[in-house]
């Protein structure tokens, strides 16, 4: 209301002349504001901004997107422009690794994602960030920050009408998965133990925005405890892949889940439904800020495909067609007994409360100055010449930082 009645007040002056002197009083103090604010900014652009730079102007692959979203289309890139090299045929054997490499997922990884669905691994407490449902689904998701490094995320589903065993192989099953991942370019299996099931499997995955596609070399394996499924896949090293720039190989990769079946929705007193536990986390070698606004804003879509590709399936798997080769390997388990799993989860008895909200003094760790914030971005945004979609990306985490919100 101030600054309307101002300007009317200018507006009303006898002579174009006092308009318009009236006008240039009243605007350049904003000028020099902003002007102050971009010089101040530039200095203390911090260092992920000139990694972001630099990674942008690498990239020749960057495409505008149609939204800003974690699950994209495909963009016009063909899933076998990609090479492998032909030394990985020669060298994969069905039991290289049962004696050189079966110790890559061992007993620590199922201790470990054992504490991480009982809430007894140590970490920071869990922040809810999604509760949503469709009729034959349901979906929660949290996230925490830890110290050092990337955000991390769990994630509770429940599948209407799916057995345990058929989720198991669904996520497990990379012939299929190409059907209904279209960020998925290549998936390989490079070696395997055909006595306890575990995999070494090279994925490329195309990502999204200013990002070039990512390379991932992955060990997994699978527990089996009373009826329910501990399945294990983190990033290995892999000196038979050689890294390239492109795509960029992420290290530090993990994304496992526990599977059990639980009762029905409808409250029948049967199990026919199917609980999947998942946590996950990943450094894609992008700021974590910005990958926590790309996951908040593609998270409910890629969950909704995700369980389109297991309802496809589904209807596969009755069609008697035989069973894919990754398919096949998911039902090698290792069996470990219930009294043997709850020793592990013994080890800590730390507990930890999931909170539906942060706490004060996480949000008073935003507190930076909003002219230093929307100075920075600026300068930033001028220095990409990237087009309207990355100069909207860095103005939007811009305005979040600044008013406080999460991303």
């Amino acid at each position: 209301m101030a600054l309307g009645s101002v300007l009317l007040e200018i507006l009303q002056r006898p002579t174009i002349g006092e308009v318009l002197s009236e006008i240039l009083i009243f605007v350049i103090p904003l000028w020099v504001a902003v002007a102050i604010g971009v010089i101040v900014g530039w200095a203390w652009r911090p260092k992920w901004a000139s990694n972001l730079s630099r990674e942008m102007l690498l990239d020749s692959k960057f495409q505008l997107p149609s939204c800003v979203s974690w699950v994209a289309d495909d963009g016009g890139i063909q899933k076998d422009s990609l090479s492998v090299p032909s030394t990985l045929n020669s060298e994969r054997s069905s039991s290289k690794i049962e004696k050189e490499r079966s110790d890559l997922v061992m007993e620590d990884d199922l201790e470990h994602l054992s504490k991480l669905v009982e809430v007894t691994d140590g970490g920071p407490a869990w922040i809810q960030v999604m509760d949503r449902s469709t009729p034959n689904m349901n979906y929660q998701a949290w996230r925490r920050d830890p110290e050092t490094g990337p955000p991390q995320y769990r994630s509770r589903t429940v599948y209407e009408d799916v057995t345990p065993d058929l989720m198991r192989d669904f996520f497990w099953d990379d012939e299929f998965r190409a059907e209904w991942d279209d960020m998925l370019l290549h998936a390989e299996t490079l070696e395997e133990c055909p006595t306890k099931g575990t995999m070494v499997v090279h994925w490329v995955r195309k990502f999204p925005f200013f990002c070039s596609d990512r390379e991932y070399i992955i060990g997994r394996r699978i527990w089996e405890s009373d009826q329910m499924y501990y399945c294990v896949t983190k990033g290995i090293p892999c000196s038979s892949v050689p890294r390239r720039n492109k795509p960029r190989r992420v290290d530090l990769y993990y994304s496992s889940w526990c599977i059990r079946a639980v009762e029905s929705k409808r409250r029948d007193g049967q199990l026919t439904a199917c609980e999947v536990m998942l946590f996950h986390h990943e450094d894609m070698g992008i700021p974590w800020e910005i990958a926590k606004l790309g996951v908040r804003q593609g998270m409910w879509g890629a969950v909704k495909k995700i369980e389109a590709g297991l309802r496809a399936y589904q209807k596969h798997r009755a069609s008697a067609e035989p069973l894919s080769h990754s398919a096949l390997m998911a039902q090698i388990n290792t069996k470990v007994s219930a009294d043997h799993l709850r020793s592990l989860e013994s080890r800590t008895s730390d507990m930890l409360e999931i909170e539906s909200q942060e706490t004060p003094e996480k949000r008073a760790g935003n507190n930076i100055p909003k002219f230093l914030v929307i100075g920075g971005a600026i300068a930033l945004a001028c220095t990409l010449d990237r087009g309207l979609a990355t100069k909207a990306l860095i103005f939007g985490v811009a305005r979040r930082f600044a008013t406080g919100r999460r991303l």
